[in-house]
């Protein structure tokens, strides 16, 4: 649990916590980003209520999750308090937009052992950013020019022997925006990186290379590339990051699902129950709930994933051009 009164939070703040109602359990707080692609793309809002909804549907953990959007929780007094009051938060948005530009606030959060998670393209901050605050806090970050995001079916992989394999199948197929080759700090810090999740892209297994390939991304192709991470702070606190998240969709997938409320959990600093965190299968009306507004338009409707479908999409033929490319530009 945090100490709610840290010494470097500011006085306000811990005022703010005794006014909060005593819950005695883990609080985990979820921060989503605003809307930003076209719909069933990046839902941080969807996203971070069927996660929320999750786990406090479970009853082996005594968790009170809750949401606050991006970026009014920071200028919002009690929406900030029960971010600060959190034993995690989870951040599912764009780059940094979850982080509302208060560095100094999750500098402390992390300082006094709070857990943080990042999700999807919330691990993708500046370089300097990355190494100044992510590589500190959740011990990795995607780096323009040496990661990678193309969409490919990932054989996710989640390290058996630990606690966050829980309740996952051995092997979780899904076809999302997997960013891999991600930067990772070196040295003392390294070895308490846990690599949990892991796949191996291959060219028939990517179907879409985008805007960000390089060379040391293709270098990585047929050989297993970390999708999810754990970081233990020499400090204390835990940090992560999951670099799926892309299709809402696939929150449906109940392997995909487990693996990062289990992580998110870790996260927290609670144990992992056996058999993993309880999470009933997501029904398509549900992964259609609290999707962003596009006016009025109506969203389209979001079908339940089929696995089979995103396998026999064809290969990308611009991959061994865009390699080719890449490897010249580097040169």
């Amino acid at each position: 649990m945090i100490t709610h009164c840290h010494p470097r939070v500011p006085v306000l703040l811990a005022c703010l916590f005794l006014a909060l109602p005593a819950f005695a359990g883990t609080k985990i707080a979820f921060i989503a980003g605003p809307r930003s692609h076209a719909s069933g793309d990046h839902e941080f809002h969807a996203g971070c209520h069927l996660l929320a909804n999750r786990l406090n549907a479970q009853n082996e953990l005594d968790i009170e999750a809750f949401v606050v959007n991006a970026p009014a929780w920071a200028e919002d007094e009690a929406d900030r308090a029960r971010v600060a009051a959190a034993d995690a938060v989870i951040i599912y948005a764009d780059s940094t937009r979850g982080i509302a530009n208060q560095w100094d606030f999750f500098d402390t959060y992390a300082a006094g052992g709070g857990g943080l998670m990042f999700l999807h393209y919330a691990v993708h901050p500046s370089a300097e950013e990355g190494e100044k605050y992510f590589r500190p806090w959740i011990g990795g970050a995607f780096e323009t020019g040496k990661s990678v995001n193309p969409h490919w079916v990932a054989d996710f992989r989640v390290q058996p022997d630990h606690e966050v394999s829980r309740g996952v199948p051995e092997v979780v197929h899904s076809y999302d925006e997997w960013y891999f080759n991600l930067v990772f700090p070196e040295g003392r810090a390294a070895s308490r990186v846990r690599h949990l999740g892991t796949a191996t892209p291959t060219p028939q297994r990517i179907k879409r290379v985008i805007n960000l390939w390089t060379a040391a991304g293709a270098d990585r192709i047929g050989s297993p590339v970390t999708l999810m991470w754990g970081f233990e702070r020499e400090g204390g606190g835990r940090g992560a990051g999951f670099t799926g998240g892309h299709y809402h969709r696939n929150w449906a997938i109940d392997g995909f699902r487990t693996a990062v409320l289990n992580t998110i959990v870790w996260t927290a600093g609670l144990e992992v129950p056996e058999g993993g965190v309880k999470s009933q299968p997501v029904t398509e009306d549900e992964l259609n709930a609290n999707l962003d507004s596009y006016g009025d338009t109506p969203n389209p409707r979001i079908p339940l994933p089929d696995i089979e479908e995103f396998m026999r999409l064809p290969p990308d033929a611009t991959l061994e051009s865009r390699t080719a490319k890449a490897r010249q530009e580097q040169s």
